[in-house]
């Protein structure tokens, strides 16, 4: 082969698949498949996540407190409000997995607290 050849040798003996933009298909696809999502998509997804599930809560909130009012109800809702507000800020600050992981742990840990107290 001359140094003016311009074809894609593979060793395999079988030839690459290439694009028109000289990539092979090979490259691109892992690339896809871990990054769904721009990280600005991320933060905004996990942002109106969080702002759905406070309205929810609020909502609860509201109907917990005609069935069984109670200051432990209050603490215990307004601490998952809390919570969620926290995670629209670290959304908005970029730490969206300590955000996800937080929110994940910290409504168990708050619907586990609210069954709990409606056991006593």
């Amino acid at each position: 082969m001359t140094s003016t050849d311009h074809e894609d040798v593979d060793t395999s003996g079988e030839e690459a698949d290439v694009d028109q933009t000289g990539l092979t298909g090979e490259t691109e696809e892992p690339d896809q498949r871990r990054r769904p999502w721009s990280p600005r998509q991320a933060r905004r997804i996990r942002i109106a996540v969080a702002g759905t599930i406070m309205a929810a809560i609020a909502v609860t909130l509201v109907l917990g407190l005609r069935e069984q009012p109670s200051l432990l109800t209050v603490g215990v809702y307004g601490a998952a409000l809390v919570l969620c507000g926290v995670v629209v800020e670290l959304s908005r600050r970029g730490r969206t997995r300590i955000g996800t992981w937080l929110l994940g742990t910290g409504l168990v840990a708050c619907a586990v607290a609210d069954q709990l107290l409606r056991a006593l």
